[in-house]
C-alpha cells in the first residue's frame, strides 16, 4: 500500500534489568533546578508508580512549551497536573495483543517494577530515609531529578511487543522527549532493518534524541551485546563500591559470608540443617541427585518443614519456602558479583567454601543473620551477566558503548510487584535492590539528560560522543575483554558536559554507513523510513568511515592489519585552541595519525584527521588495546582503538555472524519480568 515502507514480523522482546551517583562523582549536578526541568526523558518499560515519593512534584514549575503529550488511561494520573505543574507530564500505554495476565494492568501503571525503578534511577527527586527493607538506607535519587518524565508502557507480563516499541518511539518523537531510554531488547543482536529498536531510535536521532539502551544480560560471553545499531548508546553494567553479605553460621563455629540481599531477622536462632539431598520428595519422582538443588516440587515437606536447608546450586528459594523451611544456605560459584533478593531467610556462599554437603556433618544447625553491606574496594568491575563484544553485526563498531551502574542498585518500586527473585512473593516494598543492564541504561540516560540541559542545541551523536570521549578509564587488569566488556569506559556526567571536542554524525552519515554494510536503497529505507534514503555505491566497505567516537579494526586469521580510518571532530570547547595527539598502542601494531596537532579558531570549527593501521599477519591474536587521545591542556578527548582477530570470511558479513550458531547456555538469574530471577 502506498505509505508502507516495510513489514516485519511483530516480536515479543524482553526486559534487561542510592550509592551509585555519589561513587561515580556526581553527588550533585552544577546546572539549576529550571535548567534540568527543560529536559524531558521518555521511558519505554513496564510504567510507572506515580504516586512513588521518587515523582513528587513538589515546587517543580509548568512543563515545556514544547511538551505536546498526554496522560492516557484509567487508575492513573500525570501528578498534580490540575495545576499545571509535574513531574510524571506523560504516559502512554501499548497492548496491541491484547494480552493481558491478572497482575496485569490496563493503564500506564506499574506492577512489575522494572519501569518504576529505571525512572527513579534515571530521573526522581530525592527520597530521604530509602531503603530496602532496612538495608542500604539514604538519600534515593535520579540523576538529574528535576527532569520531567514521560511514560511509554511498553512491556507487560509476557513481555515487549516489537510492534507497540515501534508505536511509542513514534508517540515520544511527537511527544517532544530529549532523551529516550530504553531498558529491553532482544537476547541476541538483531538486523538492523528487523530491529524495532533499531528503526525507532533512527527516527529519533533525525530529530536529535539519543535513544539509550541496555546492553542485554547475556555475559559474559562472546558476541553478545544486543541493540547494537551505531545511533544507540549501548551501554554495559558494572559494579559499585558497595556489596551486600549474609552471613551463615553454622552449630560448628563456623561462618561463611556469603552474597545476599536478606532483610530477614532471625535474632540469632539456630534451626537444624539438612541437606536438600536427604529430603527428596520420592512421591513427585525426585531423588537426592535432584532434591539436593532444591528444586520447587521435589522436597519432601515432612522432613524440610521449620529447618535449615544447605542446597548445592542457586535457586529463588522458593523450593524451600513452599516445604515450609526456614531458610537457604546455597553454595554456587557461578555467580560473585551480584546479590538477590529471596523470599525467606537465605544466602548464597561459594563452592569453594565447603566440601560439598559434608561441612554440616559436626552439630548440624545453622542460622543466617540479617544482611549487611560491605565496601567493595575493587569497584568498579564489569558485571558478569553484563555481555560482551565484538560487535555482532558490525565488527568494525565497537560495542557496548560504555559502562555505567548496574549491580544492587536501590531505586522506587511498584507496591504490586514482588520483591525478591520469587515470582509469588505476596510482600511489597516502595523500594527495591536489582541488578541488570536495565539499571545500568537509565544512568547513562540521565548522564545524555544532563549533557542536554547543558546544550540543548546538541544533536544525538554529539552528546553520545561526549559521554563516551570523557568516561573514566576502566581498569584493563581486571578485565581480559578490555574494551569488549567495558567500552569507552565508565560515565562520567560532569566531564561530559565540558568534552572539547565531539565527533559529531548525521542521519546522511549513518545512511552511507548502511550502504556500506550491504544494504540497498529498499532496505535502508525500511530503516529511515524516508523514501529519500538512497545508496549510491554498489560496492560495499568496511565501517571504517563512520565518524564514531571510537576505532575498531577486525583482521580475518592469517591476514597483516591494514586499516585506515577518517574521523571529524567539532569544537565545542574554547575558540582558540589546539589539540595536541597523544597515542598509544601495543608494539606489534603501527599506528600513524595526521595531522598530530588540530587547531581552531572559532567554536562549531570542524577538523579532520587520519588513523593508519598496519602490522604483521595475526592469527588467533587476542584483543589488542590502545587508545588516541587529543589534549588542549584543558580537554582530554579519548577514544579506544582495538585491533582483534576474526574468522576467515567474516569481515565481508553484512548482517550478522555466520559462524555464530551456537546461544551459549551459561548462568542465568534473570526471569520474566527481566530483573533477577530466572529464566
Amino acid at each position: 500500500m502506498e505509505g508502507v515502507i516495510s513489514v516485519i514480523p511483530n516480536r515479543i522482546l524482553k526486559l534487561h534489568t542510592t550509592r551509585s551517583w555519589d561513587f561515580m562523582g556526581f553527588s550533585q549536578g552544577k546546572l539549576g533546578p529550571s535548567q534540568e526541568g527543560r529536559v524531558i526523558i521518555g521511558l519505554l518499560d513496564t510504567g510507572i508508580w506515580p504516586e512513588s515519593e521518587s515523582f513528587d512534584d513538589e515546587g517543580m514549575s509548568a512543563p515545556p512549551a514544547k511538551w505536546k503529550g498526554t496522560c492516557q488511561g484509567a487508575n492513573f494520573t500525570c501528578n498534580n497536573m490540575q495545576n499545571y505543574c509535574s513531574k510524571i507530564i506523560g504516559a502512554r500505554y501499548y497492548n496491541s495483543l491484547n494480552q493481558y495476565d491478572v497482575i496485569d494492568i490496563k493503564s500506564p501503571r506499574d506492577s512489575e517494577g522494572h519501569g518504576t525503578h529505571t525512572s527513579s534511577t534515571a530521573a526522581g527527586r530525592e527520597v530521604p530515609g530509602a531503603s530496602y527493607l532496612g538495608l542500604a538506607e539514604g538519600i534515593a535519587r535520579g540523576g538529574v531529578p528535576n527532569a520531567r518524565i514521560a511514560v511509554y508502557k511498553v512491556c507487560w507480563s509476557f513481555g515487549c511487543s516489537s510492534t507497540d516499541i515501534m508505536a511509542a518511539f513514534d508517540d515520544a518523537i511527537a511527544d517532544g522527549v530529549d532523551v529516550i531510554s530504553v531498558s529491553l531488547g532482544d537476547d541476541w543482536a538483531s538486523a538492523y532493518f528487523i530491529d524495532p529498536i533499531a528503526i525507532g531510535a533512527f527516527h529519533a536521532m533525525r530529530y536529535g534524541i539519543l535513544t539509550s539502551t541496555s546492553a542485554g544480560n547475556t555475559g559474559p560471553y562472546p558476541y553478545t551485546v544486543s541493540n547494537s545499531a551505531p545511533w544507540l548508546l549501548t551501554v554495559a553494567a558494572s559494579t559499585i563500591d558497595r556489596k551486600f553479605v549474609a552471613k551463615a553460621a553454622l552449630g560448628n563455629g563456623k561462618i561463611y559470608s556469603g552474597l545476599s540481599i536478606n532483610s530477614f531477622e532471625l535474632n540469632g536462632t539456630s534451626y537444624p540443617l539438612i541437606w536438600g539431598g536427604d529430603a527428596a520428595n520420592y512421591s513427585a519422582g525426585a531423588n537426592s541427585d535432584i532434591s539436593r538443588y532444591c528444586i520447587p516440587g521435589y522436597m519432601n515437606s515432612y522432613k524440610v518443614a521449620g529447618k535449615m536447608v544447605f542446597c548445592e546450586t542457586l535457586w529463588d528459594g522458593s523450593g524451600i519456602l513452599l516445604a515450609n523451611g526456614v531458610g537457604a544456605i546455597m553454595a554456587d560459584s557461578s555467580i560473585t558479583d551480584v546479590a538477590f533478593n529471596y523470599p525467606l531467610p537465605a544466602t548464597q556462599i561459594s563452592k569453594e567454601d565447603v566440601s560439598s554437603y559434608k561441612f554440616y556433618f559436626s552439630n548440624p544447625i545453622a542460622t543466617i543473620l540479617v544482611g549487611e553491606t560491605w565496601k567493595d574496594v575493587m569497584a568498579p568491575c564489569i558485571a558478569s551477566f553484563s555481555p560482551r563484544g565484538p560487535h555482532p553485526i558490525t565488527l568494525d563498531i565497537l560495542k557496548p558503548d560504555l559502562t555505567a551502574p548496574g549491580v544492587d542498585i536501590l531505586a522506587s518500586w511498584s507496591p504490586l510487584a514482588p520483591p525478591s527473585i520469587y515470582w509469588e512473593d505476596s510482600r511489597s516494598v516502595k523500594f527495591n535492590i536489582v541488578s541488570g543492564t536495565s539499571v545500568s541504561c537509565p544512568h547513562a540516560t540521565s548522564a545524555a539528560a544532563y549533557v542536554k540541559a547543558a546544550h540543548p542545541d546538541w544533536s544525538a551523536a554529539a552528546i553520545k560522543s561526549a559521554l563516551m570521549t570523557t568516561a573514566y578509564i576502566m581498569d584493563s587488569r581486571k578485565h581480559r575483554d578490555l574494551e569488549f566488556a567495558y567500552g569507552s569506559g565508565h560515565i562520567n556526567p560532569l566531564q561530559a558536559v565540558e568534552p572539547g571536542l565531539v565527533y559529531d554524525a548525521s542521519e546522511a552519515d549513518y545512511t552511507n554507513f548502511l550502504c556500506k554494510q550491504g544494504y540497498n536503497s529498499t532496505t535502508v529505507r525500511w530503516i529511515t523510513g524516508s523514501n529519500s534514503s538512497v545508496c549510491n555505491s554498489s560496492e560495499p566497505g568496511r565501517a571504517w568511515d563512520l565518524n564514531y567516537p571510537t576505532f575498531a579494526l577486525a583482521v580475518e586469521d592469517g591476514q597483516p592489519v591494514e586499516g585506515v580510518f577518517t574521523r571529524t571532530v567539532t569544537n565545542v570547547g574554547t575558540p582558540n585552541s589546539s589539540y595536541i595527539l597523544n597515542m598509544y598502542m601495543p608494539s606489534m601494531v603501527s599506528v600513524t595519525v595526521e595531522p598530530p596537532v588540530l587547531s581552531f579558531s572559532a567554536i562549531g570549527e570542524k577538523r579532520s584527521f587520519t588513523v593508519k593501521v598496519n602490522g604483521p599477519k595475526l592469527m588467533q591474536q587476542p584483543i589488542m588495546s590502545g587508545a588516541i587521545t587529543w589534549k588542549d591542556g584543558v580537554h582530554v578527548v579519548r577514544s579506544p582503538l582495538i585491533v582483534f582477530n576474526i574468522p576467515p570470511g567474516a569481515a565481508n558479513s553484512s548482517h550478522g555472524i555466520p559462524w555464530k550458531t551456537t546461544k551459549f547456555d551459561g548462568p542465568s538469574m534473570y526471569h520474566k519480568n527481566g530483573i533477577l530471577g530466572r529464566n
